[in-house]
């Protein structure tokens, strides 16, 4: 039971990565491909009306942590307390630039908005990605399974470590050209003119530069946690994942030569849930890797609740999940279609 309810918070991540991750990178790029205003409402018309459905994912997998694993849940929230309010700040800004921004027909109004939107955007991704280092390192936990992490420490990667360390900000700026090239095939996907053209061309560099930084950050990954990656190959849902990122890869490669933008944009979301999947079952049992010598880690089996609690909530999870993704699915196809920019003034 604990093992199915990890898969579940893994997908619920996963979905959160994809659906939201491409709004971050487009957020994010959105200054330097959208050249006007206009086109920069136009980024913001092509995130759509979901952009706020998306972090529904992320609440979800909230709500998973607090009802399956309480005690990772608790470890978390208060070792990651300052790391939570930075991340609730970027995602309010956020919001709203995103539902303000276009209010008043201003430049510097419009201009302030847009650059508070690029920066959380950016934000967001380092954030998240600060975080997922954090996971794959391992974090400072007590004897009673408490922690404590400041912002930074000494760098280093063993004892009382810090959020940000040598390994993590490179999973950070990993995980930030990721999305940006994920939103970029996104932008080009989704809307048209010359904001296609240049996020098109934006997505090309940015998935080079990604395919540059993979095999960088796996073997700064291998050193950091020893046997991640023979745990990926003796496991068939890691192996599974690896065939995912390489399909992907070349369903983004396949692609961009062909100008397929929802080709392209199927193997990026591909490569974003492959990574999620094959950590996900590299690191299973452990949840949280404790850095310090002699302290046990929590792990899915000692930091879930009662059996019965998680088989009883086990019954609800798909009726909301496919309430969730049937709503995701009909505001996708009722906004389809690619988003042409407005006339100037407007």
């Amino acid at each position: 039971m604990t093992a199915a309810w990890y898969g579940i918070l893994a997908l619920m991540f996963a979905g959160f990565a994809v659906g939201e991750g491409w709004n971050f990178g487009a957020g994010a790029l959105h200054l330097f491909v959208a050249r006007t205003r206009a086109e920069r409402r136009q980024v913001v018309a092509a995130i759509g009306p979901l952009w706020s459905w998306n972090e529904v994912w992320l609440i979800a997998a909230g709500g998973v942590l607090v009802m399956a694993f309480p005690r990772v849940f608790a470890a978390a929230m208060s070792g990651y307390y300052l790391a939570v309010f930075l991340l609730l700040w970027c995602l309010v800004l956020r919001g709203i630039a995103l539902e303000v921004g276009g209010h008043l027909d201003d430049a510097m109004w419009q201009d302030f908005w847009n650059v508070i939107f690029a920066a959380s955007s950016a934000a967001l991704a380092v954030l998240f990605g600060a975080a997922f280092g954090n996971l794959l390192r391992g974090v400072p936990l007590d004897a009673d399974g408490r922690m404590f992490l400041p912002l930074f420490d000494d760098l280093g990667r063993r004892g009382r470590v810090g959020i940000l360390d040598w390994f993590t900000i490179s999973v950070a700026v990993f995980t930030l050209v990721l999305l940006a090239a994920h939103g970029a095939t996104g932008l080009a996907r989704r809307t048209a003119g010359a904001l296609e053209v240049r996020s098109a061309r934006a997505a090309a560099r940015l998935w080079i530069a990604t395919v540059v930084l993979l095999p960088v950050v796996s073997i700064e990954t291998a050193i950091v946690r020893p046997g991640f990656f023979t745990a990926i190959t003796e496991r068939p849902l890691g192996q599974l994942s690896f065939a995912v990122v390489v399909a992907g890869l070349g369903a983004v490669l396949a692609g961009t030569r062909r100008r397929a933008q929802t080709l392209a944009f199927v193997g990026s979301s591909a490569v974003i849930l492959g990574l999620i999947a094959g950590a996900a079952a590299s690191m299973y049992p452990v949840m949280l890797q404790s850095t310090i010598e002699g302290t046990p880690s929590i792990t899915a089996e000692n930091g879930a609740a009662d059996v019965y609690a998680l088989r009883v909530a086990l019954g609800w999870w798909p009726v909301a999940l496919a309430l969730s993704v049937g709503y995701a699915a009909f505001v996708g196809w009722r906004y389809r279609g690619k988003v042409a920019a407005e006339p100037e003034g407007r």
